[in-house]
């Protein structure tokens, strides 16, 4: 056994087997002295039921999310480039819906349909994996233990189209020209008026440009935070099915322990009814060795 294939093999399960499969493989690496891939296995932490339906599409719809894995790494390469992406988006969309249809039908059939909640986590880790490359090689691996998401529409790792400013509209000469003193008065004004204007574009170019910036920190912010919260709930999910298993383990002790109390009960009963019995039989003994005594 190795990581890869028993990562593999854990993710390929549906998320209701996926504690009892991971304690197996822990326990398989542990018999094998492997103890610490036995550790690593056990950090692995169980998907919730979208990302466990972008893993099944790696495994039962492999081709089709290549396709969708293709044209997202096109799309950051025609960005950074500056490339059209027109056509690319259309492909993605159309490769996207195919794909949310393709993991509702897979998970139905296992047994586990989504809910609308965990269709629109399945489309938007789609999505993500077109933009960032991150995300993409963790869906084709195909061991998601949690959907992932992106902001907005803009590549991540890329810097957003620079913004060009408008030309000026033309100055409109007088019809008759002014004294030499003072086309030079209007020639230096006009270039102080254009040095303004620069400076005020520069200005606002700056602001936006530190407004995307900040915009972009609590996305990402919010998604660290989304992540977290998502895995104390996949943390509070596993405490909550090993305590369903010692309840269940518990309630099992309880019952066998009722039922060796019972029959205890029973032969206590039963062994007194016998020395009942054993002690009237003793007495008329005695009595009958009494008077058999006396008669002698």
């Amino acid at each position: 056994m190795d990581f890869a294939s028993a990562a593999h093999e854990l993710y390929g399960v549906a998320p209701d087997a996926f504690m009892e499969t991971r304690k197996r493989l822990v326990q398989e690496a542990r018999a094998e002295g492997e103890a610490a891939l036995a550790k690593r296995i056990g950090t692995l932490r169980r998907p919730t039921l979208s990302a466990w339906a972008v893993n099944l599409l790696g495994r039962s719809a492999g081709e089709e999310l290549g396709w969708l894995l293709d044209v997202g790494e096109q799309l950051r390469g025609a960005w950074a480039s500056g490339g059209s992406i027109g056509g690319l988006e259309q492909r993605r969309g159309e490769l996207v819906r195919l794909l949310v249809r393709r993991a509702r039908e897979l998970a139905e059939e296992a047994g586990h349909p989504l809910r609308e909640p965990a269709v629109r986590e399945v489309e938007d880790t789609l999505q993500a994996a077109t933009v960032d490359a991150d995300v993409a090689e963790e869906v084709r691996q195909g061991r998601l233990a949690q959907p992932r998401s992106h902001a907005g529409f803009v590549l991540t790792g890329f810097p957003p189209p620079r913004e060009e400013a408008e030309p000026a509209e033309p100055t409109v000469e007088p019809e008759e020209a002014p004294a030499p003193k003072k086309r030079r008065a209007a020639k230096g004004g006009g270039a102080a008026a254009a040095r303004a204007a620069e400076k005020q574009a520069e200005t606002v170019r700056a602001e936006r440009e530190k407004a995307h910036r900040a915009a972009q920190r609590k996305a990402e912010q919010a998604d660290r935070d989304l992540a977290a919260r998502e895995a104390e709930l996949g943390e509070a999910h596993d405490d909550l099915e090993s305590a369903d298993a010692d309840v269940g383990r518990l309630r099992r002790e309880l019952d066998r322990a009722v039922a060796r109390q019972e029959s205890a009960a029973r032969r206590v009963d039963k062994a007194e009814r016998l020395r009942d019995k054993a002690a009237e039989a003793a007495g008329d003994a005695h009595r009958r060795a009494g008077e058999a005594a006396r008669a002698c």
